[in-house]
């Protein structure tokens, strides 16, 4: 496996597992279990960063719905799947 291939590699598994706390933190604020919990605080910190961001874009609803990680999911999602091909088209331009 080229070097290149096993970075989009990479990126994709880094992705996919952003996308699994960003759910786990979405079923997290159902529950509501106690912030202090390492683990729980290791989620929030990690995924809060991208989170804050779409609030900036697409505030809470009048009703308190937070659609953000939603926006989240799909940019991640776009962005991998830009990186995807940006790597597969240097690829087949390089000739590898």
């Amino acid at each position: 496996m080229s070097f290149s291939r096993m970075a989009v590699t990479v990126i994709s598994l880094a992705i996919e597992i952003y996308i699994w706390l960003i759910l786990a933190r979405v079923f997290l604020s159902f529950i509501r279990p106690r912030k202090y919990h390492p683990v729980l605080g290791f989620i929030y910190r990690v995924t809060e960063p991208a989170l804050d961001l779409c609030r900036r874009i697409l505030p809470v609803t009048s009703l308190g719905v937070d659609f953000s990680p939603f926006l989240a999911i799909i940019g991640l999602e776009i962005a991998r799947s830009a990186v995807i091909y940006l790597v597969s088209e240097l690829l087949r331009y390089l000739g590898v």
